[in-house]
């Protein structure tokens, strides 16, 4: 399962789920619009890798039922304290990321739904956050250490929920069928506020102080996700290769200069100022053609084969759980798979689009993952900061008639992506996504999934 939303700022997420499955093939290409004029001499494949793309993996669970349950057994001394460290971070996680991804799509499609419609999504999101939090909160371990973690937990899922509701209201249309889920809302955000004072979860000077909170809670967002995050190790592929292909083409050109020299020297014979000149012309010559030679042999041989491994470290035991193959490249049109092809349309366009294709083989041990786990959740985060410094600057002027009268304003210069996922399933069949992803030079403005 593939999906596709805005983030923050020039930032859009993807985020995979590895549903049960030891292997996984991925393969994404980025249309970028043919008026930015994009291609290998702006950023390099090496470069677009490391400066727009990043990800994290973590493990994940549809089984929510499973942390309480190692809250109870912690409750009564039966379940080590590493286990439900990382139960209670993997419950909290999730709600968090549920929690702000339903928020987000309420904003985005507020406008588009009926008032009673609008009104019972919200009523469903209060009921659920309540309801999740009330069950956190059934159970509290009787060890110290354990009541110190679950105390910074709930303290930041209090926070967190507060602080998502109180966005809904802020920006909740105004009208009289919104009045009771606004007081509601407003009712519940004041009972959580006052229940961290009565637990003394944080200081007087950080309930005064905005910005010491938010970074407070930004602490303990990185605590909650230490436990449940697989750590990762990067590897560049063919360095040796590399080294290889380095003497080997500096040994071609040596023979070929070698062999000129020779020939030099029983033509012209003794060593004279024209044997000099052209001995300094055949060295020029070869450190021109060296690193020529050295690039169509370093392309040639790395055609096809993958440039980056990442060899994934479960956090607790240290084992390896996994590893991944990824190659990134720009490649033509003519290259790009049919099926691709046919999802993306507008072949006009489409023709004048730069390409990049990244893939992605994933190789998983699954009866090595934490116990109670067999998924885990992959987010890559695309950087669009590289492209928004190729959009053009300024405004469009846009002018409208009105009851005979003449308004106009300014309207902000757009370049719409599109982001086209291909997936291997158990089966041997592919499912084809796309999404249109509309930027400009200082955010992403909307993620839409186009269905055809």
């Amino acid at each position: 399962m593939i999906s596709v939303e805005k983030y923050e700022g020039l930032t859009a997420r993807i985020a995979l789920i590895n549903e049960e499955i030891k292997r996984q093939d991925v393969e994404f290409y980025l249309f970028v619009p043919g008026e930015l004029n994009f291609s290998n001499n702006v950023l390099s494949e090496d470069g677009f890798y490391n400066q727009v793309l990043s990800n994290t993996r973590t493990y994940f669970s549809s089984q929510y039922h499973l942390p309480l349950v190692h809250s109870r057994l912690a409750s009564r001394d039966k379940l080590p304290s590493d286990k439900y460290r990382v139960s209670l971070s993997l419950y909290a996680y999730q709600y968090a990321l549920s929690l702000e991804k339903t928020t987000h799509r309420f904003f985005d499609t507020v406008a588009d739904v009926e008032e009673e419609e609008a009104v019972e999504q919200l009523e469903v999101i209060t009921d659920m956050a309540v309801e999740i939090l009330r069950r956190l909160r059934r159970y509290v371990p009787k060890d110290e250490g354990l009541i110190k973690y679950y105390n910074n937990v709930d303290n930041y899922l209090s926070w967190l929920t507060e602080q998502r509701f109180l966005s809904l209201v802020a920006h909740m249309p105004r009208s009289a069928a919104f009045k009771p889920i606004r007081e509601q809302l407003i009712a519940f955000c004041e009972s959580e506020a006052a229940y961290r004072i009565e637990q003394n979860y944080n200081s007087v000077k950080a309930q005064r102080d905005p910005t010491r909170m938010v970074n407070k809670m930004r602490l303990a967002r990185r605590l909650i996700e230490y436990p449940v995050t697989i750590r990762q190790k990067d590897v560049l592929l063919g360095q040796n290769l590399n080294k290889i292909v380095k003497g080997a083409a500096a040994g071609l050109v040596m023979i070929f200069v070698t062999f000129a020299i020779i020939r030099m020297r029983s033509f012209l014979g003794e060593i004279t100022l024209s044997f000099v000149m052209a001995m300094a012309g055949l060295y020029a010559m070869r450190e021109i053609f060296k690193d020529d030679l050295r690039e169509v042999l370093w392309r040639w041989l790395r055609k096809g084969r993958p440039k980056w491994r990442k060899v994934f470290t479960d956090p607790t035991s240290g084992q390896t759980i996994g590893n991944q193959l990824e190659w990134l490249d720009y490649i033509p049109f003519d290259k790009i798979p049919e099926d691709v092809k046919k999802i993306r349309k507008g072949k006009l366009r489409q023709r004048e689009e730069s390409v990049v294709r990244i893939k992605m083989v994933t190789n998983m041990s699954t009866t090595k993952f934490l116990s109670g786990y067999d998924m885990t959740r992959e987010v890559w985060r695309v950087d669009f900061r590289p492209f928004s410094r190729l959009m053009a600057r300024g405004k469009q002027r846009f002018y409208a008639l009105n009851d005979g009268q003449v308004s106009h304003e300014s309207i902000d210069k757009r370049h719409q992506f599109n982001l086209v996922s291909k997936q291997k399933n158990q089966d041997g069949s592919f499912t084809v996504q796309r999404w249109k992803i509309t930027v400009n030079r200082s955010k992403v403005i909307d993620v839409e999934e186009v269905f055809s």
